[in-house]
Order: structure tokens, then sequence, then C-alpha cells
């Protein structure tokens, strides 16, 4: 299978650049799947899960926020978190968990239980990413 460049930034790193045969990402419209020869392409990341296909070995990670580009074979993929499966922290995930049901549940206005429920989405995806280790 052919295979294009594949760039994931964060704010703090780079955790991964080389070629890939495939990534899938949760976009705000649906889950995108990206395959050398894909048409120049822009959309938003979902929270939720990404799967790279490097070396016909496949890895998933956690991700939030963010964008994907396509342009010429060249992937971009900028996200506020990124987390292979095997980085995950399963006792701080399902403590980040906890807290954010906790402030869910104390929530004094819509905009607390906006981002209470933001960090649960979070903890939740990390938790579902990390159970495919």
């Amino acid at each position: 299978m052919k295979s294009f460049h594949l760039e994931v930034v964060t704010p703090d790193s780079s955790p991964f650049r080389g070629e890939a045969e495939r990534l899938l990402v949760r976009t705000t419209e649906g889950d995108a799947e990206i395959l050398y020869g894909h048409i120049d392409y822009l959309a938003t990341i979902a929270e939720g899960r990404a799967k790279i296909t490097s070396g016909g070995k496949a890895r998933e990670a956690a991700v939030s926020g963010g964008f994907v580009s396509v342009a010429d074979n060249y992937v971009r993929l900028v996200v506020t978190t990124f987390e292979f499966s095997e980085e995950i922290d399963v006792k701080r995930a399902e403590e980040a968990k906890r807290k954010a049901e906790i402030l869910r549940k104390n929530a004094a206005d819509a905009r607390e239980e906006a981002k209470a429920g933001a960090k649960l989405r979070r903890a939740l995806s990390r938790l579902s990413v990390a159970s495919k280790k």
C-alpha cells in the first residue's frame, strides 16, 4: 500500500512524524480516513480516537481538539492532546473521570457544566483507547 507523509503536532511535542499508509480520525462531521492520494482536505478534530497505520502496524491514540489538513499527500494533524494507547496512565484517567463527574454534578451554571462535560469526554476517550492496548 502506498504511503503519505504524516506529521502529528501538539502544543508540547510532535508524537509522530513519518510515513503512514492510513490515518483514521474523528472529525466534528464524523470519521475521516486518509489514504494515499486523498483530495486536499481540512477538518476540525473532535474528541475521540485516532488510528495510524505505519509500516503495516496500527497504533491508536486518544486525541482532542484541533484540525487535520491534507495537501499533496502531506497530512498534518494538529491537536490539543494526543496520547498513544500505551502512554495513557489509566489510574490518572480514571481519577480525571471521577473528578469530572463530580464537577458536572455540582456545576453552578451551564458554563461550568459544559467545562466539566468536556473534561469527562476527554477522560472517557482516554480510557476507551487505553482499554484497546
